[in-house]
């Protein structure tokens, strides 16, 4: 079977355990449970701390699994990203004092307070930065207040946990996360069969299928506003002067690209959901 760990909990846990049920996937039930067997689709699930995941996968245990890409950059694992999944993106970035620091030089020879020893020290090493990490899981913001660091080093969304903390953001971002598909050397059959699915996901949740009914005449100028995939699907109507067509268009787009075919002559603007896909 193909060894798959999932997060147990967390920010990752609850749309990865989705993305893999819509996937075509069985998923645990109680949990609590820490494995569960699918035997229809030949592969089994391990629930794990998210931070974990990257270790187990890179030492083989464990054939593919899904984290945070700061997660697997920061355990120093030599698993390796297969694919972006889309969901739970972040923004690292340091913080300190107002008005104490500009750039990342400024750092040099001062305490960093973080969560992720592995992934600041080597963004550090890259700039030829040298400071004292100091490790501590989570709630960061504190250290500098405590006096235990001087700076920061965390996960940034709008900045206003770090402002309450009396701290701004200054120099480059150190990574912008998001969760990924990781895997270990092992080249399992299986693997491409998960990351198909897996895509197919993510392309039902980006796209939806649009139909609508257009003159034959204005069919041309139609298919610029929405050339779909690859081509619309063009079919005839009872009216040999008008046609149906059927194109997948990007989800977000969708209000606009009816906004502008109805303007150009289009009626009948049907909008569908998809569930999976395989392109």
């Amino acid at each position: 079977m193909l060894r798959i760990a999932v997060p147990n909990k967390g920010s990752l846990s609850e749309t990865a355990a989705q993305m893999l049920f819509e996937a075509g996937y069985t998923g645990r039930r109680d949990p609590r449970d820490l494995v569960v067997s699918d035997p229809l689709n030949d592969v089994e699930f391990f629930y794990l701390r998210p931070r974990d995941i990257a270790t187990y996968v890179g030492s083989g245990a464990l054939d593919v699994g899904i984290t945070g890409r700061d997660l697997l950059l920061d355990s120093g694992s030599t698993a390796q990203e297969i694919a972006s999944l889309d969901f739970g993106d972040s923004t690292f970035r340091f913080a300190g004092p107002h008005g104490r620091f500009t750039d990342l030089g400024d750092l040099s020879g001062l305490r960093v307070a973080t969560s992720y020893p592995g992934l600041v020290e080597a963004f550090l090493a890259e700039h030829d930065v040298s400071v004292t990490l100091v490790t501590l899981d989570g709630a960061v913001e504190s250290a500098v207040q405590l006096g235990v660091a001087d700076a920061v080093a965390d996960v940034v969304s709008t900045g206003s946990t770090l402002r309450k903390a009396g701290l701004e953001i200054f120099g480059p971002v150190i990574l912008q996360s998001t969760a990924v598909l990781i895997s270990s050397e092992n080249d399992k059959p299986g693997i491409a069969t998960l990351l198909r699915r897996l895509q197919g996901v993510l392309v039902a949740r980006q796209y939806v299928l649009m139909d609508y009914d257009i003159p034959q005449a204005l069919l041309d100028d139609a298919c610029l506003l929405a050339p779909g995939i690859e081509s619309p699907t063009v079919s005839s109507l009872h009216d040999p002067e008008w046609v149906a067509v059927r194109v997948m268009i990007p989800r977000l787009n969708t209000n606009h690209v009816m906004d502008a075919l109805y303007e150009l002559g289009a009626r009948a603007i049907l909008i569908s959901s998809i569930h999976n896909a395989r392109l």
